[in-house]
């Protein structure tokens, strides 16, 4: 289903290609930061993960910010991230969904989960919904092997999942922004 180890690439360009104000305050924090370190490629992955900590993941931005810093190319920096799996490059989404994929929830169908969250918020694993209220990801283990197959989202487990599931969820947290939405109208005395 996936077209390789980059196939989020392209989304996290789209996503990335105008920062909203609120991470461009962010970068501009990244920005301070990195003028305490010195310009040395031995900082490069400290630098990445401090960018990381104040952004929650690392645009493309953030890359050639890194990479000016330390006067090295945007390429060798995205190289290096890249090969960490410790590094985003999408956003997170307000609500992630993580999908374990450990043996319990292997062999109970929970790649059929992960693959229905897939289909049902249009995104693959790795990416974060265009308004950033979703995003996915696998885990290798959650620690509730009894109630495999286990989807988190946010903070909450969810247990013996079945595809019928993943709708409802979804739709619940759409549901709840809808009627939080309708309050905030409601009291903005506009």
């Amino acid at each position: 289903m996936h077209d390789g180890p980059n196939h989020h690439i392209g989304k996290t360009k789209e996503m990335a290609a105008e920062l909203d104000p609120q991470d461009q305050a962010k970068l501009e924090a990244v920005g301070r930061a990195l003028k305490t370190v010195a310009p040395q490629r031995r900082h490069l992955i400290p630098v990445l993960q401090e960018a990381q900590r104040i952004l929650s993941y690392l645009p493309p931005q953030a890359i050639a910010l890194v990479a000016a810093h330390l006067d090295i190319s945007p390429t060798e920096v995205y190289g290096v991230a890249t090969f960490y799996n410790q590094f985003r490059f999408n956003p997170p989404g307000r609500h992630p969904v993580r999908v374990c994929l450990g043996t319990a929830c292997h062999i109970n169908g929970g790649d059929i989960i992960l693959e229905h969250f897939e289909r049902k918020l249009d995104i693959r694993e790795g990416e974060t919904t265009p308004d950033r209220e979703f995003s996915i990801n696998r885990v290798a283990c959650v620690g509730c092997c009894a109630q495999a197959p286990v989807a988190l989202v946010g903070n909450t487990v969810h247990g013996k999942m079945v595809t019928s599931k993943v709708e409802g969820l979804i739709l619940r947290i759409q549901i709840e922004k809808e009627k939080a939405e309708r309050a905030a109208r409601r009291n903005d005395p506009q």
